[in-house]
């Protein structure tokens, strides 16, 4: 039988240590400009590598989720907000789906 405590007790310590060992080791700000532009993006890029797979295999054949994908960064590279991308994304999926 598996301990449930157990796990969450080293889940908990674990969090914790994640948490609070930048904040008693780093007391200055930090200088260096790549360590900065690197923690700069570290939310970015943890948000796209948890969204990217979901956007391929979200639908039925993973072609028509690559041209949602596809139809969805050149909108909002042109601007568009989330509204008018999601619908577009949503269209381009049924086109796909339709076609193939």
């Amino acid at each position: 039988m598996r301990n449930n405590y157990l796990y969450l007790l080293v889940m908990f310590a674990v969090s914790y240590a994640i948490r609070t060992t930048p904040l008693t080791l780093l007391r200055k700000p930090i200088q260096n400009r790549f360590l900065r532009s690197f923690l700069y993006y570290v939310p970015y890029v943890t948000l796209a590598v948890m969204t990217f797979p979901a956007i391929i295999t979200a639908t039925a054949n993973p072609l028509s989720g690559l041209a949602a994908l596809l139809v969805g960064l050149v909108i909002a590279w042109r601007g568009g907000g989330l509204f008018p991308v999601a619908v577009a994304c949503c269209v381009a999926v049924y086109a796909a789906e339709w076609l193939l």
